[in-house]
């Protein structure tokens, strides 16, 4: 098992984010660990969440050491939506898990990233004192019978689906470094900055999907982070909600 602990996850930064680095081996969530007392790019981490939890009140369940559970600390700018953070995440999560695997990954609206299908990680922002604490979770090691059984898409992990084991520590200071680099570009030129990546790993798109309760056919996710859905009473713009889709 390899470990996040702060001398081995250190020397593999390469930006401002995770400076300072947080490190527990266990907490309720990593979440908690930061506050707006802390500069932006503070990160905490923690090998396992007894109280982990994404979005809608869902808990995040993951054996210890098995996954990446990791909190960043922003101040976005006035006039950018907090809730598209969720979407930055995901191109980044994305991005990195493509980078690890040399697979397709897509993101499920609002916050969700697949790969083969199976959902494999997650994000929740959450505003705190001015701040935001973003958190992500990403299944890395676990194996089948690791994962939850129940979850309202198919759960997965980067082992799962590939038979690998990957290094958790480089995976995350790649995930740091993407999340800065992306991030700085939602500041300056909002979710248009990150359109092209969003809109190409859209894993909704075409699929006929239910939104709270009300059926239809997901059309996009929008420049301004919303889904389109061709309903047939017309198109919908789902701002938030649960969404399912038809397998």
């Amino acid at each position: 098992m390899t470990s996040l602990a702060p001398p081995l996850l250190e020397p593999l930064l390469r930006g401002r984010f995770g400076r300072p680095y947080l490190y527990l081996e266990q907490c309720e969530t990593t979440q908690r660990m930061l506050d707006a007392a802390q500069p932006e790019g503070a990160v905490a981490v923690c090998e396992e969440q007894t109280a982990g939890r994404g979005r809608m009140g869902r808990r995040w369940e993951a054996p210890a050491g098995s996954s990446i559970l990791v909190s960043t600390l922003l101040r976005p700018p006035a006039g950018r939506r907090v809730a598209e953070l969720t979407l930055v995440a995901g191109v980044c999560v994305a991005v990195v898990i493509e980078r690890a695997t040399g697979l397709a990954a897509q993101i499920k609206w609002p916050n969700d990233v697949m790969l083969d299908r199976r959902k494999v990680a997650g994000g929740i922002a959450e505003l705190k004192d001015g701040a935001v604490v973003l958190g992500i979770g990403i299944n890395v090691n676990q194996g089948p019978g690791e994962l939850p059984a129940e979850t309202k898409s198919p759960a997965g992990s980067l082992r799962s689906v590939t038979g690998r084991e990957y290094d958790r520590a480089a995976i995350l200071a790649d995930l740091l470094l993407e999340l800065e680099c992306r991030y700085d570009a939602w500041r300056n030129g909002g979710l248009e900055s990150l359109y092209e990546d969003l809109g190409a790993r859209d894993f909704l798109r075409g699929r006929r999907v239910t939104v709270d309760g009300v059926a239809g056919t997901a059309q996009l996710i929008s420049r301004d982070g919303r889904l389109e859905v061709a309903t047939a009473s017309g198109l919908v713009l789902v701002e938030s909600g649960e969404v399912l889709f038809e397998r």
